[in-house]
Parts: structure tokens; C-alpha cells; sequence
């Protein structure tokens, strides 16, 4: 289900919100609450309205719950623009635009039992490789001893200190 609040009118300039919501896009809802509350920039806090806004929605009109929304989309863009002007020298005038945002974000809901199947599935497919593996291993093996988890994250100690003996020199011997 997707739960869509809209924000228009905003008195900040684009590009300067788009900063944050590019902070926030793809997170769940409680890690983007806890980055924009964090976050020292203008728009946070009204990015931050706009969140709680649709997570409220989401909760009162779908029934969903805060905890399974993830922001999928969030999209910033331009509003009108206030023209003023601005005094200069010589009788002239310079033109101020005073840019304004309307940003759209969209929620939707994690599915928590997919994710509870998967890794069920993970497990059990996991089991199955282990048994796979150990009656490889004894007939001669699928899998050779360099390529086990062990080998792997072992780390050469002689590479190491032969590394840190080379110096800088000048001339080539």
C-alpha cells in the first residue's frame, strides 16, 4: 500500500531541499525520522512534519503500522517564484527570485512476512549446503580447503611486515 503527502508552497529553494531528501530516500520510516531530527538544515524540520504527516495518514486511513513504511519515493520541485527587487547603485535595480518548493513523498509498506519467508528459506537451504558440503568434504570435495571461510579471513602476517620495511629511495638498484 502507498500512502502519498504532498507539500507545496515551501519558502526554500529547491536544490537546497533536495540535499536532505536525498538524505532520507529509500530509508525506513524510524531511520529517516531519526536523520531529519538530527539533520542541521533548514528544511528538516518541515521534511520532517511531511514525514510524520504520512506516517500518521498511514496509520489512522490504511491501518498500516509506522514501524513496516519505507519511503519510496520522494521527489522535490520547483514552485513559483516571488520576484522582488533589489536597490543598486546608480538609480539600477537587480532582481531577487525568492524560490519556492513543492515535494511529494511517498510511503509504502515493508512486507515483514515475505521477509520472514526468505530467511526461513535462507536456513533451511543453508542446512542443506552444510550437509552437501560435509559429505563433499570426506569423498574428496566440492570445495577445496582454499576457498573455506576459515582460509579466507586469515591474514598473512609476513606480508605485512615486509610492507612496512620498504623505504623511499631515490635511485633504482
Amino acid at each position: 500500500m502507498n500512502v502519498s503527502v504532498k507539500l507545496k508552497y515551501l519558502r526554500i529553494a529547491p536544490r537546497k531541499v533536495r540535499i536532505i531528501a536525498d538524505l532520507i530516500r529509500g530509508k525506513s520510516f524510524e531511520i529517516a525520522q531519526a536523520i531529519l531530527s538530527f539533520t542541521n538544515k533548514k528544511g528538516a524540520d518541515d521534511l520532517l512534519n511531511l514525514l510524520n504527516q504520512a506516517a500518521a495518514n498511514a496509520e489512522n486511513n490504511f491501518q498500516l503500522e509506522k514501524n513496516n513504511l519505507q519511503i519510496s519515493k520522494i521527489i522535490v520541485d520547483e514552485g513559483p517564484k516571488l520576484k522582488r527587487w533589489l536597490p543598486r547603485a546608480r538609480g539600477k535595480a537587480d532582481r531577487l527570485e525568492k524560490k519556492t518548493s513543492h515535494i511529494t513523498m511517498t510511503l509504502e509498506e515493508i512486507n515483514e512476512t515475505a521477509i520472514k519467508k526468505t530467511k526461513a528459506e535462507l536456513k533451511t537451504d543453508k542446512d542443506a549446503l552444510k550437509v552437501s558440503a560435509g559429505e563433499d568434504s570426506k569423498e574428496g570435495g566440492a570445495f577445496p580447503k582454499k576457498f573455506k571461510k576459515e582460509n579466507i579471513f586469515k591474514v598473512k602476517k609476513t606480508d605485512i611486515k615486509k610492507e612496512g620495511r620498504k623505504t623511499f629511495r631515490r635511485k633504482a638498484f
